[in-house]
């Protein structure tokens, strides 16, 4: 009997096609968006007692729904050590502990604005964990381009440095340029077309200088992103099996041969080969 509760919990939890398992994810979702509604409302200063008190009430209940499904979830998986280390699993585990945390130890309430990382858990609810592989390209491609945007990076500190020192020789400090750090927080601020506006050239010299440096800004953003590009669209020397990636849970260290999540017990996709290219 345990054994075939174990596997429809496992089933609702973790699959989407059936009435029931597609209101779970309903409500879930639901609750998701309510609680991270309650975080937002909770920081709002003129809100009054009655109306926080019913704020908190209803974030306890949130907790102990949040709580027993973290317990379900662990229930059910074939290893719960494993699950309870992954990435959803922690976000899980945040989700209720600041709640409890701020029950047990007086003054550590502003953990409870980890609880905004329950809308994390949304990718999970629509399945939007089968777009990790995605995600690992890009930050394949990130780490690969790593090298070339450290030296970018590097020669841009060079820039804003003298660019900084020159407009503090040029303006002075009866234009607001009272020294090189302040003159240097103004030379990033205007190279990356922010522009707070809280110190601003006086000479046309020092116009004529932010001018340049703000042309210059436009062509300066866009090197990461052509670098990055770049590496993304670099052809594959090799022949790749790319690892099969669990839609429920999004745990992706499995074997090429696995069927199934060594989490939480879910129906992997079949593994792809990219084609080689010949360069």
């Amino acid at each position: 009997m345990s054994g075939r509760f174990r596997a429809e919990c496992r089933r609702i939890i973790f699959q989407s096609h059936r009435w029931d398992e597609k209101l779970f994810d309903i409500v879930l979702i639901i609750v998701i968006l309510i609680s991270v509604g309650l975080v937002m409302l909770e920081s709002v200063p003129t809100l009054e007692s009655g109306t926080r008190h019913l704020l908190y009430v209803a974030e306890w209940v949130i907790t102990i729904f949040f709580t027993l499904e973290y317990i379900l979830r662990l229930y059910v998986s074939d290893r719960p050590a494993r699950y309870a280390r992954s990435f959803f699993g922690v976000v899980d585990l945040l989700a209720i502990l600041p709640t409890y945390i701020d029950l047990l130890i007086p003054g550590a309430h502003y953990l409870m604005l980890l609880r905004v990382l329950r809308v994390l858990r949304i990718f999970r609810v629509l399945k939007l964990a089968k777009y990790i592989g995605e995600a690992n390209m890009l930050m394949r491609a990130m780490r690969s381009s790593m090298r070339k945007i450290a030296v970018f990076i590097f020669a841009v500190i060079n820039l804003v440095l003298i660019l900084g020192s020159l407009m503090y020789l040029i303006e002075g400090s009866e234009n607001g340029f009272t020294s090189i750090p302040k003159s240097v927080y103004w030379a990033i601020v205007t190279l990356t077309t922010v522009g707070y506006g809280d110190i601003s050239p006086q000479t046309p010299l020092g116009q004529f200088v932010a001018s340049i440096i703000m042309i210059t800004g436009y062509g300066i953003i866009a090197v990461p992103t052509a670098i990055v590009t770049a590496e993304m669209t670099q052809p594959k020397k090799l022949d790749v099996e790319s690892d099969p990636i669990c839609p429920a849970c999004g745990w992706e260290n499995h074997d090429h041969d696995a069927t199934y999540c060594k989490v939480c017990g879910d129906k992997l996709p079949e593994i792809t080969v990219e084609p080689k290219v010949d360069l």
